[in-house]
């Protein structure tokens, strides 16, 4: 098939680091994506990167319970050939990076917990082509049942007023709503709770409104500069600024709402867009409407050492996405759970070379 001109072929010996990273632990995340997709394969992106064409990639792995090192680079080099992702007008892609915090919470409301994370209301639907109203904001994918039909739903500023009160939605409450606001952003957290019990939280569905980041705010009205902008500038700034807490957070209309969910493996992250868990350090998000869940992407980013090691050179497994991450050559790094991974993901702000993996079958020379 004919590939869109961003993606250039390479050679793995044109990858810088490509035979010093262990691609092992890429390979058991690729694994649990071949796994899953015997439930439900990946949709294609409009990219073009066939999911059907995993195929064979996907039945050796799910064949194979673990590789190491070299038997899993053999395993990435005879199924897949690698594509530089070269965007028009610039040369390089961007990487961020996300993590599972962990907070204490507590099962009910008390004086010292006052703000709940919330599970998906009744009135939210899902809104598509189907059943967009005429007018309907194209960017919106949810929206409120009302008697006059779908409308825009609840955002951010309505919902922590009490848009939503006493609809028994809390699933738990937190002492901070920076915290809570931060697990928004990450759209899933560990929560030890008050009772001694512990749970998980993900993601089960938005407000539907566009993602305004608070550090973009912040820069913008000149209090951080834009060099400086990390998770943790940010929330020394809301330590500093409480009283313009709610004036900042409040200009993102965006609101996430949770459902519980096991932890199987203490290892790995929560189950994120691509159904499977995702793998620290080894799972990135990308953009799902461009790019196909299971595609390894190479990344080299060598002014990032916050993974640790001199530069970041690694491959890594397309298993989430995020409302920021658009673009062909633009990834969310996985660091992991608890306050260590987060102040590895806080600081990840790098630009980075993103080399797509494409299966053999979809290339004219694998037919």
């Amino acid at each position: 098939m004919a590939l869109p001109p961003l993606f250039r072929k390479i050679s793995f010996d044109d990858m810088p680091g490509w035979r010093e990273d262990d691609p092992a632990p890429a390979f058991a995340a690729f694994r649990r994506s071949a796994v899953r997709s015997l439930e439900k394969p990946y949709r294609t992106g409009t990219l073009g990167v066939e999911a059907q064409a995993f195929a064979a990639a996907f039945a050796e792995a799910r064949a194979v319970p673990e590789l190491g090192s070299a038997p899993a680079r053999d395993f990435f080099e005879r199924h897949f050939v690698p594509h530089a992702v070269k965007p028009d007008g610039r040369d390089r892609g961007f990487v961020t990076g996300f993590y599972e915090p962990e907070a204490e919470a507590s099962p009910g409301r008390t004086g010292r917990f006052r703000f709940p994370l919330l599970a998906r209301p009744s009135d939210l639907v899902d809104v598509d082509d189907a059943n967009r109203p005429a007018g309907f904001d194209p960017y919106l994918a949810f929206g409120r049942a009302a008697e006059e039909g779908i409308v825009e739903y609840h955002d951010r500023r309505a919902i922590e007023q009490g848009a939503l009160a006493g609809k028994g939605l809390e699933i738990a409450w937190l002492a901070d709503v920076v915290d809570a606001f931060f697990i928004h952003v990450q759209g899933a957290a560990r929560l030890v709770m008050t009772d001694g019990t512990r749970k998980r939280v993900t993601y089960a569905a938005k407000s539907g409104h566009r993602f305004t980041g608070p550090g973009g705010i912040l820069a913008e009205l000149g209090e951080i500069p834009p060099a400086d902008v990390t998770m943790q500038s940010i929330r020394r700034w809301f330590r500093d600024n409480p009283n313009r807490i709610d004036e900042i957070l409040w200009r993102n209309r965006s609101y996430i709402f949770f459902r519980e969910a096991p932890v199987d493996d203490d290892g790995l992250g929560p189950v994120a867009a691509a159904k499977v868990p995702l793998t620290p350090g080894r799972s990135i998000a990308v953009d799902r409407l461009l790019h196909t869940f299971a595609t390894p992407f190479f990344i080299v980013a060598p002014t990032l050492g916050a993974f640790g090691g001199g530069g970041f050179r690694r491959l890594m497994i397309a298993q989430d996405t995020g409302s920021a991450i658009t673009g062909p050559a633009r990834g969310d790094l996985f660091a992991g759970s608890g306050a260590q991974a987060g102040e590895i993901a806080g600081i990840v702000r790098h630009p980075a070379d993103f080399i797509a993996l494409l299966p053999r079958p979809m290339l004219a020379e694998g037919r």
